[in-house]
């Protein structure tokens, strides 16, 4: 949930600490988890819990980029760690090399004292960029989203609900002009999760750093036709006390009457889709 970089302390006890990392499941099918921040380490205890150690876990990661926030969980997911996990990573292409090879670059001493093949379980990356693809019954979008770097955006269309993630999304000059990728990713989602890092004060210092003000997310929403918006990838300088603030300026927001719901992602929770 949390943006930049991890957080600790008694600020961030309802909100939650830890970085990009959302799970989806559909039914009884492998989970989907949408990138692989430091959030990636409690969601493999979870794992853990529900499938147990004695078989082999199967897990599919969409890796929107290689930001350190989205990475940096990688090889602390206690499955990864155990003989028989098998996990099928979708990112995006990488410049002066594939994507298995910019992560080995990452995730090896001196920053980090093993690499990714040292690990006991199958790690496979595959390459995606604007694709169309399905993970058991549900349906993979991806389309590219405007950030530092390449980085995608997906939308998951499973048992008659979707969800579109933008994690990362760098707010135009005029904060009201929409890529036309986001608008395919969002359009008419049950659930919009969307980077909602900035405040508009904070966002005049930081304007080219990649990121969206908490009014631009709810604009997205609202140009989309998206029934619920979860604000994302919370700044490591708002606490609890702030985000709550932050959901009243959001609910105030030009566009938000036309949202069924509006509420700041918090580590642990859950949310039921689904259409009768």
């Amino acid at each position: 949930m949390r943006g930049s970089c991890p957080c600790s302390g008694a600020g961030y006890l309802r909100y939650g600490g830890n970085t990009s990392c959302v799970a989806i499941t559909v039914g009884d099918e492998q989970p989907i988890v949408l990138d692989l921040g430091t959030g990636l380490r409690p969601f493999g205890r979870e794992v853990e819990a529900r499938y147990g150690t004695d078989e082999p876990i199967e897990m599919t990661a969409l890796l929107t980029h290689l930001h350190w926030d989205h990475i940096i969980g990688l090889p602390f997911c206690t499955p990864l760690l155990g003989f028989g996990t098998r996990m099928e990573v979708y990112g995006p292409p990488q410049v002066g090399g594939t994507l298995h090879d910019v992560i080995d670059r990452v995730v090896i001493p001196p920053f980090f004292p093993v690499q990714v093949n040292e690990l006991h379980s199958s790690i496979d990356f595959h390459e995606v960029e604007e694709d169309d693809f399905a993970i058991g019954s549900a349906k993979i979008r991806v389309r590219r989203v405007p950030h530092v770097g390449t980085t995608l955006g997906f939308r998951i269309e499973a048992d008659g609900a979707s969800v579109a993630f933008v994690s990362d999304h760098q707010t135009p000059a005029n904060r009201q002009t929409v890529a036309a990728s986001v608008l395919e990713l969002s359009d008419g989602a049950d659930l919009l999760i969307h980077d909602a890092q900035y405040t508009d004060e904070e966002f005049v210092e930081k304007a080219t750093w990649g990121h969206s003000t908490i009014g631009y997310a709810v604009h997205v929403a609202a140009e989309a036709g998206a029934r619920r918006l979860s604000l994302f990838h919370h700044d490591p300088d708002h606490t609890d006390e702030i985000l709550d603030r932050l959901v009243d300026t959001a609910l105030s927001a030009p566009g938000a009457s036309r949202l069924e719901a509006v509420s700041a992602a918090a580590e642990g929770s859950s949310i039921e889709l689904g259409h009768p």
